[in-house]
């Protein structure tokens, strides 16, 4: 699996509403529901199950699941390597918990990522100082199946 690949299968998400908790091409997705479709459209069955979350996470428990769960099933890499069809993490807030996600679909000066985004559906917006900046980890997909 490339990252050109990776891109190209988040693109076809573009347009598909917000909506917490799922994650269906076209219907509805949030940004983890993002990216178990693009799991499922090139990998096949999702590693594990999602227990239901709520819209905060887990930040009143300051406990970093999505984070976690990133680590057992994608390749975690230095966060200065990019490249496109990464997984970028963000944390939104200082003191909050990472629990926010899109893929990079471009680098360099035009940087860009894709992400399901509240009020905004699936959207590829640049990937801006102010993102950036909120960049906590960053993995790659697994390039073989299990």
């Amino acid at each position: 699996m490339t990252g050109a690949q990776v891109v190209t299968a988040a693109r076809g998400w573009i347009g598909t509403p917000y909506v917490h908790q799922s994650s269906t091409r076209a219907a509805g997705c949030d940004c983890l529901g993002l990216l178990r479709g693009v799991w499922r459209e090139l990998r096949g069955t999702e590693p594990e199950g999602i227990p239901a979350y709520s819209m905060d996470w887990s930040e009143p428990q300051g406990d970093e699941r999505l984070w976690a769960a990133a680590a057992r099933h994608l390749i975690a890499k230095e966060r200065k390597n990019e490249a496109e069809g990464d997984v970028v993490l963000f944390r939104m807030r200082d003191q909050g918990v990472a629990k926010h996600l899109g893929v990079q679909a471009r680098v360099g000066v035009q940087a860009s990522f894709i992400h399901a985004y509240t009020g905004h559906g699936v959207v590829e917006s640049p990937l801006s100082a102010p993102w950036r900046r909120r960049i906590v980890a960053r993995f790659e997909f697994p390039k073989e199946s299990n």
